[in-house]
């Protein structure tokens, strides 16, 4: 597909957030008063997902488009990257990304099931899960990071301080957005907000989407072991990288 300059671009490691950010996007866009008339989306917004005539329609869409996806950088259509699309990345720490993808599997009648948490966590590690490995991703995205067209945020610092956090994503798509929609946007994008209104915006998906959405349920699973496991790849990884940094890993993943 051809990337249009003004297209709005989440890249997201598989339950880092992607269905939370996608929705503030959209209620972004939409608070934008020169949008007022345009359509809320009618097809799905993730770019490796839907039926080949998507493209087509896609091309037929009014700007500013929004798209979502999981592929790592190299693989995100390079017409993207050639026309210097703004790009929002969100990243979660690994302990709980992984346990939020256990859950995911495990419900997912599209995902095959896995015998137990350890085997998962296994799987994890070695990268041998949809999407392949969270380290190769966070890699590839830490060297961006100072790109100009690039804003990387955490799931983390949005639970802090989700207006700030929504306020952060619109100055940085150049949406003017009043500081009161702001806040009304924030107040419809908490967990249990979106949540009381899953079965309405995703049916039958809406369980598997939305679990607990919550920081530090990695210790509901990881042995010891496992955390520690965890804690030396991501030294080998990410120590001493601006992403790293940024995931404020001895915050939220030391027991």
């Amino acid at each position: 597909m051809e990337a249009r300059k003004d297209d709005v671009f989440l890249a997201a490691y598989p339950k880092c957030g992607t269905n939370w950010i996608l929705h503030i996007l959209n209620d972004l866009i939409a608070a934008v008063p020169s949008n007022k008339d345009m359509p809320p989306p009618d097809l799905i917004q993730m770019l490796e997902f839907g039926v080949p005539e998507k493209i087509q329609r896609m091309k037929n869409l009014p700007s500013p488009r929004v798209f979502t996806s999981h592929l790592h950088y190299d693989n995100i259509p390079k017409s993207f990257i050639e026309n210097k699309v703004k790009i929002l990345v969100i990243f979660r720490n690994p302990k709980d990304a992984a346990v939020s993808f256990y859950h995911f599997y495990n419900n997912n009648p599209l995902l095959p099931n896995t015998d137990s948490w350890d085997e998962f966590f296994q799987k994890f590690m070695s990268g041998e899960v949809c999407w392949n490995s969270y380290f190769n991703h966070a890699l590839v995205w830490d060297k961006h990071m100072d790109d100009e067209n690039i804003l990387v945020i955490t799931f983390e610092e949005m639970k802090e301080n989700l207006a700030q956090g929504v306020k952060q994503i619109a100055e940085f798509f150049g949406f003017p957005v009043p500081e009161e929609k702001i806040n009304s946007i924030a107040d419809r994008a908490t967990f249990q907000s979106m949540s009381n209104k899953s079965k309405g915006t995703h049916g039958s998906f809406a369980p598997i989407l939305f679990r607990k959405g919550a920081v530090g349920d990695w210790k509901t699973l990881f042995t010891e072991v496992q955390s520690q496991e965890m804690d030396a790849k991501f030294e080998e990884c990410l120590a001493g990288t601006k992403l790293g940094a940024k995931l404020k890993y001895n915050t939220y993943c030391k027991f």
